[in-house]
């Protein structure tokens, strides 16, 4: 099943600078749907997927106001590739039909908006033919470990562990329709979205 409309997939690995173009893309009008808050959502309780969690994991996940703390459950997941997948086959399917719900919102209001989806796990979950075209954004790995680290704070274990959770980088650039090089600075980043927007208006135009 594809998401509702004419909607881009944009992804990347994990601190490649995906967020920030994005951003750029918005900044032109499209409209962003990020998976990632989708994704918090479903964490939260009363959410169902929250119960479900908390019955696999443990209640030692649980921050003090009982919500689920995701540094906590990700040191689980990203430690353990079978937690790793039960905790996506619970969260996944509800994210996506979140996903899409916000996306047909999007088309019926304009059926010519451009609408990206930011998630990190286009290629890993198996959903890119949901998807008009997949953007990804792209920089050097031994960039991706500099930013992670400096964003979160992880250490460098830590943040192997989540960079070997997702798929190469280098993979996802030649699976990609359109390849964003976020290796340079914001300014080269958004240059190159500022060109790529105009494309992806075509295809909403020819859809």
């Amino acid at each position: 099943m594809k998401a509702p409309g004419c909607v881009f997939g944009l992804t990347g690995g994990v601190a490649s600078g995906k967020s920030s173009v994005a951003q750029f893309f918005e900044e032109l009008g499209a409209r962003i749907i990020d998976a990632d808050r989708v994704g918090h959502e479903t964490l939260r309780s009363p959410h169902p997927a929250y119960q479900q969690i908390v019955a696999r994991f443990g209640r030692g996940i649980l921050d003090s106001t009982g919500e689920i703390d995701r540094r906590r459950l990700g040191a689980i997941v990203f430690a353990d590739d079978k937690a790793r997948h039960d905790l996506n086959a619970i969260v996944h399917p509800q994210i996506l039909t979140r996903i899409d719900e916000l996306a047909a919102h999007i088309h019926t209001q304009d059926s010519l908006a451009v609408i990206l989806v930011d998630a990190a796990l286009i290629y890993e979950v198996g959903i890119s033919g949901r998807f008009k075209k997949i953007l990804v954004a792209w920089c050097r790995p031994e960039q991706q470990i500099e930013r992670l680290m400096s964003k979160t704070g992880m250490s460098l274990k830590e943040v192997a562990l989540r960079i070997a959770a997702q798929m190469p980088s280098e993979e996802k650039r030649r699976s990609a329709d359109y390849v964003i090089d976020c290796s340079g600075s914001k300014e080269n980043t958004r240059v190159q979205v500022q060109s790529l927007y105009p494309e992806l208006r075509k295809w909403v135009v020819v859809e």
